[in-house]
Parts: C-alpha cells; sequence; structure tokens
C-alpha cells in the first residue's frame, strides 16, 4: 500500500465528526453571534489580529473546530495542549520555544488549551506573563462557566466567548451535508426516511458531534437493500441516538408543555400529571419538566409557600442522579406540592416592577445611612442597627426618588399571609 492510500483508508477510518470538521469560517455552521459576517471575532481572525481569548459553551457546538479554524487563517505557529493531560513543564517549554520563535521570525504563536478550567492555578500563573507580553495568544476552550471555574487574572487578559447550542436545523443542514459528502457518508448511497433527520436533530439536544455520530452508528449498522442502498428508518434512528422519537409534532409538543405549566398553575395536580407522563412518554427529556417545574415554583406558589422550590429543585437533583423510570417518582411528588399549593405570584410581580425602577430610575444615590464606611473618609451617621431595637425598625432603605415606591406586595394566601402579621407583630415591638 503506498503513503497515498494509507493516508486515505486512515482518514476514512476517523470519526465522521472528524472527517467532516469545517476548515474554513464559511463552512462553519451556526455561532452566528460571533463569526457572522462582520462579527467582532470574524473580523480579528480575517485580519490576523486576534488577542488571548476563551470560548466556553456545551459540547459539539464547535469551540475546537474554530480554533483550528483560526490555526490554518493565521501566519502563526500553532500549538494545542489538554488541561488534563499537560503540567507546568509542558507549559514553560511551550513559552519558552514560543519567546525564541518570536525573537528569532517575528512569529505568533496560538496557543489552543482544551478543557483550560481544569488549569490549576500554579498551572494558569505560568502563562500569564507570556499572554501580556504577546510572546503566545493564549485560546482557552472549556465547557465550564469561566467565569467560575477560571482564574480571575487568566480572564481579565481575554475576550469571552460564549457558545450555544446549533439549532435543530443546523444540525438538520450538517446531517444532510454528511449524507452528500465525499469526505462523509456518500460512497455508502444512504437514504433518510422522512422525519430521520429532524428527529436525530432533536434528540442531540444542540450537539452536532452526537448526530454525527448516530447517524453514522445508523448507516454502519443498516443492511443494504438488494438495489445497493442503505435506508434510515426513525426506527434505527431511535437506536442509534438512543431516544425515543416523540409521538407528537412539532406544535402539539409546545401545546402539551403549555397545557403542563397551566394545569400548575390552575392547581389540577391529575392534569399536570397526565401532561408530564405524555410528554415524558413522547420522548421529551424529563429535564425540561423539571426545569418549568422549578421556574412556575416560583412563578406561581412563590412566598404562599416557599418549600414548593427546596421541593422543586430537590426533583431535578434526584432526576439527575437516578434517571429513568425512577426518578419519575420524586417529580411527580414535586408535581403534585407545587399544583396543590397555595399560589401567589407576588415574587414575579416584584421583580418586574423593581426591574423597572433599576432601569429607569436616574437618581438612584444610596442614603447616607447606608453606606459603606470602610473606604471613605466622611463619618457616616445614622444608621439604626435593627438588632439593637429587637430585629426590627422603621428607617429609609430605598434612595430619595422611590422612597416611599412599594415593589413587593404581600397576597393573602398560604404562608405568605403570615409575613404581613410578623411585620405587624415587629414594628409593634420596636
Amino acid at each position: 500500500m503506498d503513503l497515498f492510500s494509507f493516508s486515505q483508508e486512515y482518514r476514512q477510518n476517523m470519526p465522521l465528526a472528524e472527517r467532516l470538521r469545517p476548515e474554513t469560517l464559511d463552512e462553519f455552521i451556526g455561532q452566528a453571534h460571533i463569526v457572522g459576517q462582520g462579527t467582532l471575532l470574524r473580523r480579528a481572525i480575517s485580519a490576523d489580529r486576534l488577542g488571548s481569548c476563551v470560548f466556553f459553551g456545551p459540547p459539539g457546538t464547535g469551540k475546537t473546530t474554530l480554533a483550528n479554524i483560526i490555526a490554518k487563517a493565521t501566519n502563526g505557529h500553532f500549538e494545542k495542549l489538554n488541561a488534563v493531560s499537560s503540567g507546568v513543564a509542558e507549559a514553560k517549554k511551550l513559552i519558552e520555544d514560543a519567546k525564541n520563535r518570536k525573537k528569532m521570525y517575528n512569529t505568533r504563536t496560538y496557543l489552543l488549551l482544551d478543557e483550560c478550567h481544569r488549569w490549576n492555578k500554579a498551572q494558569s500563573d505560568c502563562v500569564l506573563g507570556a499572554i501580556e507580553s504577546g510572546d503566545i495568544i493564549f485560546i482557552g476552550s472549556t465547557t465550564e462557566n469561566p467565569f467560575v471555574s477560571m482564574t480571575k487574572a487568566i480572564l481579565s487578559r481575554c475576550r469571552i466567548f460564549e457558545f450555544k447550542k446549533l439549532s435543530e436545523k443546523d444540525i438538520a443542514d450538517g446531517l444532510e451535508y454528511a449524507l452528500k459528502s465525499e469526505k462523509g457518508l456518500a460512497k455508502y448511497r444512504a437514504e433518510a426516511s422522512v422525519g430521520v433527520l429532524k428527529h436525530i436533530a432533536w434528540a442531540s439536544d444542540g450537539d452536532l458531534r452526537t448526530a454525527l455520530n448516530a447517524l453514522e452508528l445508523a448507516v454502519l449498522t443498516t443492511p443494504v437493500t438488494a438495489d445497493g442502498r442503505i435506508i434510515i428508518d426513525v426506527e434505527i434512528a431511535e437506536q442509534s441516538i438512543q431516544k425515543q422519537s416523540l409521538s407528537v409534532d412539532e406544535s402539539l409538543y409546545y401545546d402539551i408543555l403549555s397545557a403542563f405549566c397551566k394545569s400548575l398553575r390552575g392547581s389540577d395536580s391529575d392534569a399536570a400529571l397526565y401532561w408530564s407522563e405524555r410528554l415524558i412518554q413522547a420522548g421529551c427529556d424529563p429535564m425540561v419538566i423539571a426545569r418549568r417545574l422549578i421556574v412556575h415554583s416560583a412563578e406561581d406558589v412563590g412566598m404562599a409557600d416557599p418549600q414548593a422550590l427546596i421541593i422543586a429543585v430537590s426533583a431535578m437533583t434526584a432526576m439527575q442522579n437516578i434517571g429513568l423510570p425512577e426518578g419519575r417518582i420524586p417529580l411527580a411528588e414535586a408535581i403534585i406540592y407545587v399544583a396543590e399549593a397555595s399560589k401567589s405570584n407576588s415574587v414575579v410581580n416584584a421583580l418586574q416592577t423593581a426591574s423597572y425602577a433599576a432601569t429607569e430610575t436616574k437618581d438612584d444615590n444610596v442614603p447616607l445611612a447606608l453606606r459603606d464606611t470602610n473606604y471613605k473618609q466622611e463619618q457616616v451617621k445614622g444608621y439604626k442597627y435593627p438588632h439593637d431595637f429587637g430585629g426590627y425598625i422603621e428607617q429609609q432603605y430605598l434612595p430619595d426618588s422611590l422612597k416611599n415606591k412599594k415593589f413587593y406586595i404581600q397576597s393573602n394566601n398560604g404562608y405568605e399571609k403570615t409575613l404581613t402579621r410578623s411585620k405587624v407583630i415587629m414594628k409593634n415591638k420596636g
């Protein structure tokens, strides 16, 4: 076998997602808010003026692919490390080489660090100087929120770009291309029945890599027909992606989800349980139900029964750790609790009015008695420490322009009515 044939065979044995990895910005799928025409990042890449940055977002959304495109588009040298397997010594060696390359050839070095949130402080600190001096252009890639998982020193020297889950249309287009591309599955003469690509796109939940892996598995494991074709139907797609096809169309799916939400709000636990089971048996991710349950426990139950939010969050945690089918039991308990609980929308009303006031109010000077004394020269007087008065004392907390404004209006439902009584008692004690 000659070298060219070996190379071709090697490439054909690579996973489909790797074979189809885009090589230019025009081939890149999704993330128009980051790399669409006229965006900052696209202009920086085209002009070869990209600075250090961090890409973060869900798996399969194009973070590593975009970094590879940058590597091909730039005139600089490209290095890649994985934060899980690399250490300080390896990073220092890379930085030293980058400095020499810059001095000798005036060539910049791009460092792609996969899973960058996994680097500890010592590892992160070793590249700070090189980033600051421009010896390396750092490109971090992570599925974790960098504002929580990465050191502040690195973040302050980088631009942060958030990647979103790909739309179902983006993924379906990618699957269609994979079936027809010579780099992909064209040689298998594979065809997808009606609804197959749409189902895989839906089930992959915004992850193109997952969708391509499922399509490849379906093609490679499906028998060839008498005329040499491979036909992928919905049943094969379900087995490949390991997610049942919805037994409802997209419009009905959202109608059922709406019915579930309105049943919770309307205190009909029977209907809420029915619609939740209808969704799960149709192939809906139960975490969608759990997330809606949490929102409604605060939006519709709220202060009338604060325990509802705790139970809803606990049900989501149980579903995450147990999964189906047993995870449906704590989820059902939470659905019944939220539906049967006393209702109050005072929380969402208070949030909306406070948000509007925060946006529209121009004069929001902090009252003198509430200002921080730690870093101010002037003496701040007038603050009354509530515990010196038995736990409550009336005083002004809002700025003068909103002095008598009320955002939170208590209802007389459930637990919430006791808050009014408690405040009256505390006032009387004061």
